[in-house]
């Protein structure tokens, strides 16, 4: 055994049990209480009495066919003795299972009753060969379904499509002057691109008329028929035509003009009153 493998030993040689903060423990506190279920140790579990059972049987390697019963009865009751031992509250269900076990090789000593050579009876072990035999298959089929890989039987891999992460575009940090600063400079900039739409003014009757008065009044025309003709406005269409004429009836209606034809549908001549 090399060196590091030897137990710690104190400075008289005592082998210690174990160390508290560093220092080595070389005997128990006289105060220390342990409990009587504080360590336990199995060497063999099992599920249920048919499991002790199909062990016992494959250990031995007995025909599960042809259980020898009192064998197979006392190797379970050396076990459920120890069972007793260790975990009382354990030994119930397995007592059940050795009352069975007493009652089949109870029923294979009696005497059959006569006249029952020749008739077929049925084995009192077949019973517990049939659960032994189902019992075996299910314990063989966990078995294979404990080979299996995990994936696939305890857990599944994830499998998800990723879906296409649009980056987040991150805003600016503004402040509310700056925010004021925009919209200011939004406004002016409008400024500019406001449109100015030019109409023609309306026409006006009595502009119209002053307009008559003061052009017939010049001094090259004033006291002189001009024909009415020269009055008209070409540029100013139908409307400009409305106008003068509205504007002629007024003035001639306030005898502020006068008219004068001399042939019948003639050219209509006017001057100032």
């Amino acid at each position: 055994m090399s060196a590091a493998a030897q137990p710690e030993t104190d400075s008289h040689g005592t082998e210690a049990l174990a160390h508290v903060r560093g220092a080595p423990l070389t005997a128990l506190p006289k105060d220390l209480y342990i409990p009587p279920d504080a360590l336990e140790v199995f060497l063999e579990s099992f599920a249920g009495p048919l499991d002790l059972l199909l062990y016992l049987i494959k250990r031995s390697e007995m025909d599960i066919l042809d259980i020898p019963i009192a064998e197979v009865t006392r190797q379970y009751m050396a076990y459920v003795e120890l069972m007793r031992e260790v975990r009382l509250e354990l030994a119930a269900d397995y007592l059940v299972m050795a009352a069975y076990l007493a009652e089949i090789k109870s029923r294979m000593l009696l005497p059959r009753p006569a006249g029952s050579e020749s008739e077929e009876t049925e084995d009192p072990r077949a019973e517990l060969v049939r659960r032994l035999q189902v019992y075996a298959q299910f314990q063989a089929a966990a078995e294979r379904l404990g080979d299996l890989p995990q994936a696939g039987r305890d857990f599944w891999p994830a499998l998800a499509e990723r879906s296409e992460v649009q980056p987040l575009t991150r805003l600016p940090e503004l402040a509310l002057a700056d925010l004021l600063a925009a919209l200011q400079s939004l406004s002016r900039r409008a400024v500019l691109f406001t449109e100015h739409h030019v109409r023609q003014e309306g026409l006006s009757v009595r502009a119209r008329m002053g307009e008559v008065l003061v052009w017939l009044g010049a001094p090259e025309r004033a006291g002189r028929f001009w024909p009415f003709i020269e009055l008209l406005r070409a540029p100013e269409g139908r409307a400009g035509l409305v106008v003068t004429l509205m504007a002629v009836l007024e003035l001639s209606r306030s005898q502020d003009l006068r008219f004068r034809q001399d042939t019948p549908f003639g050219p209509i001549y006017v001057r100032a009153a």
